[in-house]
């Protein structure tokens, strides 16, 4: 009798599956495109500009593997990675909903919290994607209007400080190093704006783990 499968397996073994269909895809249309238009790339210098760029963005890739997995679970890993824009969508809508659930992400119901939230923030950015690209037109003397340039320029800071204020008052010790670390990065050396926010998170996360583990030893965690 075969043996069925849990809930993360399942997860896993769709999750594979569905990842190498969107990579195929993904490889799929430009080439597609190349061929249809005559427009096909040297191989050669491809795979030389590959070379040149490529171990950057693997190395990236692996570090935010481990980085953004123990936070969005496996089903919520799976679908951020397909859907993509981890740092300002997903993650925070994972966060958020676990948060509002008062449920951890390595639970099964913090499995299935984070992975509905994620879905949910997926469907939702389609969904204006698409409302997006058919009124362009019509709303595009609104959109462009000067004085909603400064609320535009400040969407994502409101973001990311309405979640900071949540966890940081509640471990407002443990985050003290790290704020403290990313400020005096960012605004001593502008070069980290540039293109360097996936290789930061994990830097933030090392140093934050070894802060929090010195405070513990000293017992003032």
């Amino acid at each position: 009798m075969k043996k069925e499968m849990t809930y993360i397996e399942n997860v896993y073994s769709w999750g594979l599956r569905w990842n190498m269909v969107v990579m195929v895809i993904l490889l799929a249309f430009p080439l597609t495109v190349g061929i249809l238009f005559g427009a096909l790339p040297e191989w050669g210098g491809l795979l030389l500009g590959l070379l040149n760029t490529a171990p950057m963005y693997w190395a990236v890739g692996v570090i935010e593997t481990f980085t953004y997995i123990p936070m969005l679970g496996a089903g919520g890993s799976y679908l951020s990675f397909v859907t993509g824009n981890i740092s300002n969508l997903k993650l925070p809508c994972a966060l958020n909903a676990l948060d509002q659930a008062g449920v951890k992400v390595n639970s099964d119901e913090g499995e299935v919290v984070s992975t509905i939230a994620i879905a949910t923030s997926s469907i939702v950015t389609t969904v204006i994607i698409i409302l997006g690209v058919i009124l362009l037109v019509p709303i595009s003397p609104i959109l462009n209007a000067p004085v909603l340039e400064p609320a535009f320029a400040q969407i994502l800071p409101a973001l990311f400080g309405g979640l900071g204020v949540v966890f940081i008052s509640r471990n407002w010790k443990i985050a003290i190093a790290p704020v403290t670390l990313m400020l005096i990065l960012f605004i001593f050396v502008p070069a980290l704006n540039e293109n360097r926010i996936g290789i930061m998170i994990p830097v933030s996360v090392l140093f934050t783990i070894g802060f929090s583990r010195i405070l513990y030893r000293k017992g003032w965690l």
